[in-house]
C-alpha cells in the first residue's frame, strides 16, 4: 500500500501572519452565514499573565449558554473550589436573563458577541471558557487572549493545524493560559486505566479497542454542518478515542489508516456518518476505533495477550465503569464526582495561581487535531498516512 507522509513537528517557530480579523464580531445567529478561520504559528514560550495569591478563587466566563454549558459545566461551576461562575457571554437576551437570576450574575459582568472585547475590562473575569460551535473556538480563543483573560477552550479545540497553532501563539503573546475542555484527563477511572497501561501492571498492551457513538441523525444539529462542526463524529467524538487510546500506552501514533461510511445520505450529505480508524504506536501496541453519530457505542479496552482491562461505559459524561480480567487485581473502587467537570475546572485554576502548564494544554489539542487530519487524510484516500513526531 502507498503511504502518504505527514510531517508534523511540534517544535515549529513559524512567524505566519494571523489571518483573523480582531474586528469581527458575529452573533452566534449569524455563524451559518460567517466563519471567522485564522492560521498562525505554534509559538512555544512559558508566559503566564498575573499572579494569583494561593487560595484566590478565580471568576469564570461561560461563552455560549447551549446544552453542554447549560447542563454540565454551570451545575459543575456550583462544586468546584478554586474558581466559580461570575460572567456570561450570549446572543440571547432571554438567557441571560434566566442565568442572571439563576446564578445571581451581575449585568456588568453579562456580555453579548457584540461588546465580548470589553471583557478586557472587567476585574471579576480571570477565565474565559468558550463553549460554542467548533468553527467559532478560534476567533473566541485568541480574542479572549487578546483582552488579556486565561482561556479554556472545549473540544475539539479548532476546525484544523492552523487553528490550533495560532490560538497557541495568540495566548503565549498576550501571556495568558490556554487549557482544552478534556474533562478525563482528570477523571479517575481514566487515570487508572493510563497507570495501568503505562506502567505494565499487566504487561504490555498489545490491543485496544477505543470506541465511542451516538445516534444524532438530524440535519439541523450544527455538528452535522460541515462548515461549523468540520467534518462530524471523528471531530467530536473522535477525539476520546484519540486520546483513550495513546494515553493508555502513553505513546504518540506514528500512522494512521482509516475508513469513512455513510448509511443515511438524507442526513449526512457532505460528512462522514461515521469513521473506523486503526493507529500504530511505537511501541508495538495497535488500537481500533469506531466513531459514528448514528449508533451507540462507548468502550475502552486493553489486552497484553491473555490479560484485559477496560471502561464500559467509558466517554460519556454520567460516569465510567471498570473491569479487569484479573481478579488478584483490585477493581475500580474509585470515588467520582458529582461533574466530571470540577477537576478539571479547578485544576486549571490552580495551574494559573502556581504558574504551571495544564495537562490538558493547547499542545494537547494540537496533538489530537494533527492525528484527526490524518485520519480524515487516510479515509479521504484510502492510504495509510504516516504520522512524524520531532
Amino acid at each position: 500500500m502507498e503511504h502518504l507522509n505527514l510531517n508534523l513537528n511540534l517544535n515549529l517557530s513559524l512567524n505566519l501572519s494571523l489571518n483573523l480579523n480582531p474586528n469581527l464580531m458575529l452573533d452566534r445567529r449569524e455563524f451559518l452565514q460567517k466563519l471567522a478561520v485564522g492560521s498562525g504559528a505554534l509559538a512555544i514560550p512559558e508566559l503566564h499573565r498575573g499572579l494569583f495569591p494561593a487560595d484566590k478563587i478565580l471568576g469564570i466566563a461561560l461563552v455560549g449558554l447551549g446544552n453542554y454549558a447549560t447542563h454540565q459545566l454551570a451545575p459543575a461551576l456550583q462544586h468546584t473550589q478554586r474558581c466559580r461562575l461570575v460572567g456570561l457571554v450570549t446572543g440571547t437576551p432571554e438567557k441571560a436573563k434566566t442565568w442572571s437570576a439563576k446564578y445571581r450574575i451581575p449585568e456588568k459582568n453579562i456580555y453579548n458577541y457584540q461588546n465580548f472585547d470589553e471583557i478586557r475590562n472587567n476585574p471579576d473575569i480571570d477565565i474565559v471558557y468558550v463553549v460554542l460551535p467548533n468553527s467559532m473556538h478560534a476567533e473566541y480563543t485568541i480574542r479572549a487572549a487578546k483582552a488579556g483573560k486565561h482561556v479554556i477552550c472545549e473540544k475539539p479545540m479548532a476546525l484544523n493545524v492552523q487553528e490550533c497553532e495560532a490560538m497557541i501563539r495568540a495566548c503565549a503573546e498576550n501571556r495568558v493560559q490556554l487549557s482544552i475542555g478534556y474533562r478525563l484527563y482528570f477523571e479517575p477511572h481514566h487515570l487508572e486505566m493510563r497507570r495501568l497501561g503505562t506502567q505494565k501492571i499487566l504487561g504490555n498492551v498489545k490491543m485496544m479497542e477505543s470506541s465511542l457513538g451516538f445516534s444524532m441523525a438530524n440535519p439541523k444539529v450544527w455538528r452535522l454542518n460541515k462548515a461549523m462542526g468540520g467534518g462530524g463524529a471523528i471531530m467530536d467524538l473522535g477525539v476520546y478515542c484519540i486520546q483513550g487510546a495513546r494515553r493508555t500506552v502513553g505513546e504518540l501514533p506514528e500512522s494512521v489508516t482509516a475508513q469513512g461510511f455513510v448509511l443515511d445520505k438524507s442526513v449526512f450529505k457532505d460528512i462522514y456518518e461515521g469513521m473506523t480508524f486503526q493507529m500504530n504506536f511505537p511501541g508495538g501496541a495497535v488500537s481500533n476505533s469506531t466513531t459514528t453519530y448514528s449508533s451507540y457505542v462507548d468502550r475502552l479496552y486493553a489486552t497484553t495477550g491473555g490479560k484485559w482491562f477496560e471502561l464500559n461505559p467509558s466517554y460519556n459524561a454520567t460516569g465510567a465503569g471498570g473491569r479487569f480480567s484479573d481478579d488478584q487485581i483490585r477493581p475500580f473502587e474509585l470515588k467520582t464526582k458529582a461533574f466530571q467537570q470540577i477537576d478539571q475546572m479547578d485544576d486549571f485554576a490552580d495551574c494559573i495561581a502556581a504558574k504551571r502548564t495544564s495537562s490538558a494544554s493547547g499542545e494537547e489539542g494540537l496533538i489530537d487535531l494533527k492525528i484527526i487530519e490524518a485520519i480524515k487524510q487516510s479515509a479521504d484516500t484510502g492510504r495509510k498516512v504516516r504520522l512524524v513526531w520531532e
